[in-house]
Parts: C-alpha cells; sequence; structure tokens
C-alpha cells in the first residue's frame, strides 16, 4: 500500500513538474480532469492552443475550444450494450479574464451530452461550455 502510494505522488508531481510558471500579466485557465475522461485545450479565439494542458490568455474577453472525451455507460444507451466513447468540443466564452488570475475549467457529461463549467479562484462559476460537435470514438 505505501508504495502504491509512494508511486502515484511521484508521477502526481512529474505531471505537474513539466509545467511552466504563469506568467502574472495573464489569466491561467486549468482544466480539471476526471477519471476515465480526456480534456484538452484546442483553440484561443479561433487559433491552435500551444499545449494541450492548460490556457494561458492576455486579459479580456476570450472563446476557448476544448477536446473532451468521455464514455457513455451502458445504463444510458440500452440493455447488454458496452460503454461508448464520445469525442466532442465544446466553446467557453468570457469576456472578463484578468491577469494573474487563476480559473479552473471543469467538463462532464449527462448521458450523451457534454457540459463546460468556467470558475474563477472564488469556485464562483463565470462561463459555460456551448457544445460544438460531438463523434463517436
Amino acid at each position: 500500500m505505501r508504495v502504491l502510494m509512494l508511486t502515484s505522488g511521484l508521477l502526481l508531481l512529474t505531471g505537474c513538474a513539466g509545467l511552466p510558471d504563469p506568467d502574472p500579466s495573464q489569466a491561467w485557465i486549468d482544466l480539471g480532469n476526471r477519471q476515465d475522461t480526456a480534456l484538452q485545450a484546442l483553440e484561443v479565439d479561433a487559433k491552435t492552443s500551444v499545449d494541450h494542458r492548460y490556457f494561458q490568455v492576455q486579459p479580456g474577453s476570450h472563446e476557448l475550444t476544448v477536446r473532451y472525451q468521455f464514455a457513455v455507460e451502458p445504463g444510458n444507451i440500452g440493455p447488454n450494450a458496452e460503454p461508448l466513447w464520445r469525442d466532442c468540443r465544446l466553446n467557453v466564452k468570457f469576456k472578463d479574464f484578468n491577469a494573474g488570475q487563476r480559473y479552473q475549467l471543469q467538463a462532464g457529461s449527462i448521458g450523451f451530452r457534454p457540459w463546460a463549467k468556467l470558475y474563477d479562484q472564488q469556485r464562483k462559476v463565470v462561463g459555460q461550455g456551448m457544445p460544438a460537435g460531438c463523434q463517436q470514438s
């Protein structure tokens, strides 16, 4: 058990070690991943994102596009079904990003429908994602 905890802790630190330090003149948007899902940064204002693990933007208004992959549980599909993987894009608009602030973008799903919410540092919802298309993967 201790070996598992130590290994998990080291893997977590290794993953975080690769992120750059946030630029205090920009806003930083963390992507909250859940178990068995994947959330990736794709675009800022229709321009390809440099790193798929986070967004860093100038203060002001921006539209973020993310890729969210998740499994639709068999109970939402029908009897004797296998989980169905969905690959979706969502757009999140927010007009008041502030320099030096950290935001968190979280995604989830209800059945086949994905959702995304943007939170500020006080955990207040400041933006909602709009679906921009899904495929089965």
